[in-house]
């Protein structure tokens, strides 16, 4: 069934791969990013060109993750052109690089902003038509990190990640009676097919990572960069992520999985996740709410 999606984060990576990869799949995809007519046109242009060339249905939209009144205006121009709204997309982020005491805490909270509280700006948008219409599905794109191997110079991002998922989780509980099912993508590492490396922001405090570089951390961000080069297979591609997310969007109401795993690393996150998610499952059902494990079928 055709369904009408809005992917945040879209203008490269996993969010343009997906939106590409959705649309091909035949729904109406709305690639979302900011600044449309500034530092993203050029991925504007790109955009209708393959809605052009595919001949899909898939339009580059205005939607700054960071601000409140462009997520409201982006999901009230969709429900306009469209008549509704049946997916929403969380995969807005950005990755930081270096050692964790190097970061003043204003660049942390940057980091929890982009990463976190622009789902939660995003949610409140959307959300009111989906409770509307008693049927919906969240996608939210996590990572491995939460749960799985976590190498160091990469603890900020992992952090936010971290918080996402948790935000993920208690959000699905909430949503269920409405009739709207979550999904949580959780991707390994992967060095190419994503600009995360390349635009991964750094510590601001230049003092504290040269004091890391003449000790005993002297050339510890290359190794760990080598080190994950290593362990990220030749074949893994970062397009089995917008792969896993059409999967889901097109398996039938009721029957979408919690959890899915696209790691090429394999890092131990898929074991320590089933761990993790039946502990919180048990609690559920032991206090009697079992039926926040699976959504409402209304109408």
């Amino acid at each position: 069934m055709k369904q009408v999606i809005v992917v945040t984060g879209a203008s490269s990576g996993f969010g343009r791969l997906s939106a590409n990869a959705l649309a091909r799949a035949g729904h109406t995809v709305y690639a979302s990013m900011r600044d449309t007519t500034g530092r993203n046109a050029v991925q504007v242009a790109d955009v209708e060109k393959f809605a052009r060339d595919s001949k899909v249905d898939l339009h580059a939209l205005e939607l700054d993750v960071g601000s409140q009144t462009s997520a409201d205006t982006a999901i009230a121009q969709i429900v306009a052109e469209q008549g509704r709204l049946d997916v929403v997309i969380h995969n807005a982020g950005h990755m930081s690089f270096g050692p964790a005491e190097a970061f003043t805490p204003e660049q942390l909270a940057e980091l929890y902003d982009v990463n976190v509280l622009s789902t939660q700006r995003v949610n409140r948008a959307a959300l009111p038509q989906l409770r509307q219409q008693r049927r919906g599905l969240l996608v939210w794109v996590s990572s491995s990190s939460v749960a799985g191997g976590t190498p160091p110079y990469l603890s900020p991002y992992f952090a936010a990640k971290a918080g996402m998922d948790a935000l993920a989780v208690v959000y699905t509980r909430e949503l269920v009676r409405w009739g709207i099912e979550t999904s949580i993508i959780v991707p390994g590492a992967f060095t190419g097919g994503t600009n995360h490396f390349a635009h991964a922001g750094s510590p601001a405090d230049l003092a504290r990572v040269a004091e890391y570089e003449a000790g005993p951390y002297a050339g510890f961000g290359e190794q760990i960069q080598q080190a994950f080069a290593a362990i990220v297979p030749p074949e893994a591609d970062a397009a089995s992520v917008a792969d896993a997310i059409v999967r889901v969007v097109d398996t039938p109401f009721g029957q979408r999985p919690f959890r899915v795993h696209v790691d090429p690393t394999h890092d131990g996150a898929e074991v320590a996740f089933g761990v993790i998610d039946r502990v919180r499952d048990e609690m559920l059902n032991r206090v009697g709410l079992s039926d926040l494990l699976h959504p409402t079928v209304h109408g």
